[in-house]
């Protein structure tokens, strides 16, 4: 079956074993994991974002870490969340890692949640009020595609003010660094699908179920041709936390206290899976990629990041990369 395949790499889960057994948080499983994907023919690695709620290596930087070690996968995010950054700096940071890459970057992003205070205090930690998100988000990605593209930037919106900025080194990639937006049928709404079909380059979906992604594809696309827009150049990725276990109820259990270590919430549950054998995940994969899904990213929802990776390069890729 012809679909990409991505990695996301736990910069959350290294930050949350080392405090879990009391020492300094080693990136070396993370850059290495990188490494044997990319060696394995996989298409992209992706790492994920939170300030103080939920700690991890900060994306960026550890984008142009990953870049320094691979040559070929692209780098991504999956999700960041732009809204708690000021625009000119990060535009800056993702133009600089996209040239150290050689132009391998791509950037998904979301509006972030609120589900507990500790989640709200991400922003409010970066002085954004959490109830503006929303609005600084869309402005954030406005301003960098000008930054990118544009030689003076002025910028009058609710929440971000420019006046003429030029901005070097610009992105390798022709239009600045791929922006997808993310987009949910379950949990979404019609100004989330009409901000990626105005915005963004693509949408990633999360919590989606196949035939909810196959139904938010068809509303951004919808949306994108009547915004003047060529809805077959819009990239669709989803994104799936698993857990590869021949006994399903360890499965569940292993990702469930991870997740809850994680989250500090049951969060999503229900929505995310499968848990349990290489089998039922290659099976779901394929329902996504019939969805049109263009590209999976899978997250290993356990401890022991090494030997699912080990699972599924042995039992799930073979399904799509034939040898």
């Amino acid at each position: 079956m012809d679909v990409k395949i991505g990695l996301l790499l736990g910069t959350r889960g290294l930050v949350m074993r080392a405090q879990r057994e009391g020492r300094a948080v080693d990136a070396g499983p993370m850059l290495d994991l990188a490494e044997r994907a990319e060696a394995a023919g996989l298409d992209s690695v992706w790492v994920g974002d939170s300030l103080v709620s939920k700690p991890r290596l900060e994306p960026v930087a550890a984008m142009a870490a990953i870049a320094a070690r691979t040559s070929r996968v692209r780098i991504g995010t999956a999700v960041l969340l732009p809204a708690i950054r000021s625009p000119v700096p990060l535009a800056h940071a993702l133009a600089t890692v996209d040239v150290l890459s050689g132009g391998r970057t791509v950037l998904a992003m979301g509006v972030g949640g609120v589900f507990t205070p500790e989640q709200a205090q991400d922003f409010s930690a970066a002085g954004v009020d959490p109830k503006k998100r929303a609005g600084r988000f869309t402005e954030v990605v406005q301003v960098m595609r000008r930054l990118w593209t544009e030689e003076h930037v002025s910028f009058d919106g609710k929440h971000i003010q420019l006046d003429d900025v030029t901005l070097y080194p610009r992105p390798v990639q022709p239009g600045g660094i791929p922006m997808l937006l993310a987009t949910h049928y379950r949990t979404g709404s019609e100004a989330q699908a009409l901000r990626a079909a105005r915005h963004g380059d693509g949408i990633m979906g999360i919590s989606d179920s196949p035939e909810e992604f196959a139904r938010t594809i068809a509303k951004v696309e919808e949306l994108a041709g009547a915004e003047g827009r060529d809805p077959a150049a819009f990239e669709r990725v989803y994104y799936m936390t698993v857990n590869i276990d021949d006994n399903a109820e360890r499965a569940q259990a292993d990702a469930e206290d991870f997740l809850m270590a994680y989250y500090g919430v049951s969060h999503w549950a229900g929505h995310w899976g499968p848990w349990g054998p290489a089998a039922a995940l290659a099976e779901r994969m394929r329902a996504f990629a019939g969805a049109g899904a263009r590209e999976i990213v899978v997250r290993f929802a356990s401890w022991d990041q090494g030997a699912q990776w080990a699972r599924f390069e042995a039992e799930v890729l073979p399904a799509f990369r034939p040898a």
